[in-house]
């Protein structure tokens, strides 16, 4: 007997394929679907396409599809996309900030056109292939990290609602990356099982987010260059090529400040300055976070403890967190490094995703 119809988001690489695999041995009604997000010449990419949208990816994830017995559909978003996630990203970082997304798509995008086509096609249930999880407790749906902590993306996931999760199934949580590859060398997919992964962000896949500015926005770099390096006392210590082409935390800035190296620890898009300083001057005690979504309780209690993430890979730092009028204000136990405006803070506790938001410039 069938478990109910799910449609799984297909990106033709190994992680989204085996579950699909799964799900269909588990007893669900498995539909493929691929997303085409972007081309690169419209969003201002090289013309070059490869990665996860590229034509050949879109043919894997079909023919992977027709493999293993299922339906598969392509469902174009190009235009939701630009209009939202590029220009998003454009505008952060024009605002001086490093922004997310990733985080975005999946809260405003991907989840979205998913649960639309589900509908149209009765499917109870979407499927992806993140490293997470998700459970239902005491009326509400919980994201925790996926069993390989090397692999977790519950990081990406702070943003997605009740309604979303409650239809959502992650079945790559509860296994290691090692596992999923040996199930496809099991399966026969040997090809697949060895195909290299992207990390990058999908629509810059060459990972030149500068030269993808330049494109995408004419005139930007003739406006932003020759502006001052600063430290954080207000001397000029050199010219920088543009602020939006520098993020905190970066090193091997062409300037020097003695013995130490020199990182940015600042942007000011409305002056032109980049404030530059050393390891030390990156550390700070405390942080506000805006645009807060809440996953596991309904509300936040002041002075409640937590590890918060400030970035993908970072590690977590203990925290106390206060409600700030509406945001979230977050007192570290010890200084964190290289927190940057714009990029995503998620608070957990244990494996427990409590939710998360956006840092706010200081």
């Amino acid at each position: 007997m069938s478990k109910g119809k799910v449609l799984v988001a297909m990106s033709g690489g190994i992680d989204s394929t085996i579950a699909s695999l799964l799900l269909h041995e588990e007893g669900y009604e498995v539909i493929g679907i691929t997303m085409k997000t972007w081309d690169y010449e419209s969003s201002g990419g090289n013309k070059k396409e490869t990665g996860c949208c590229s034509l050949d990816s879109i043919n894997d994830a079909r023919q992977l599809a027709v493999d293993c017995g299922f339906p598969h559909m392509i469902l174009d978003i190009k235009e939701e996309f630009g209009d939202y996630i590029i220009d998003n990203f454009v505008d952060e970082y024009i605002a001086g900030r490093t922004p997310n997304p990733c985080v975005l798509c999946n809260t405003h995008i991907k989840w979205e056109a998913l649960l639309k086509r589900a509908d149209m096609l009765s499917c109870e249930y979407i499927a992806t292939g993140h490293y997470a999880q998700v459970r239902e407790e005491n009326g509400r749906y919980v994201v925790s990290k996926g069993l390989d902590n090397n692999k977790d993306q519950s990081y990406v996931l702070w943003g997605l609602s009740q309604d979303c999760l409650k239809r959502t199934i992650f079945p790559m949580g509860k296994y290691h990356k090692k596992d999923i590859k040996q199930m496809a060398l099991d399966r026969g997919y040997v090809e697949l099982a060895n195909k290299s992964e992207s990390y990058e962000i999908c629509f810059i896949p060459d990972n030149d987010y500068r030269g993808f500015l330049k494109r995408r926005v004419e005139g930007l770099e003739e406006r932003v260059k020759g502006g001052d390096f600063i430290t954080k006392t207000g001397e000029v210590v050199g010219k920088h090529d543009g602020y939006p082409f520098y993020t905190i935390g970066q090193r091997k800035l062409g300037v020097s400040l003695g013995q130490e190296p020199t990182y940015v620890i600042g942007i000011n898009p409305d002056k032109n300055t980049v404030t530059v300083g050393t390891k030390e001057d990156l550390k700070e005690l405390e942080m506000t976070v805006r645009n807060i979504n809440l996953v596991k309780y309904n509300a936040i209690p002041d002075g409640l403890h937590a590890v918060t993430k400030v970035r993908y890979k970072h590690s977590g730092e203990d925290s106390v967190l206060c409600n700030e009028d509406g945001d979230i204000k977050v007192i570290f136990h010890h200084k964190v490094e290289g927190i940057a405006p714009g990029q995503s803070a998620v608070f957990y506790e244990g494996n427990d995703v409590l939710g998360g938001g956006f840092i706010k410039r200081k």
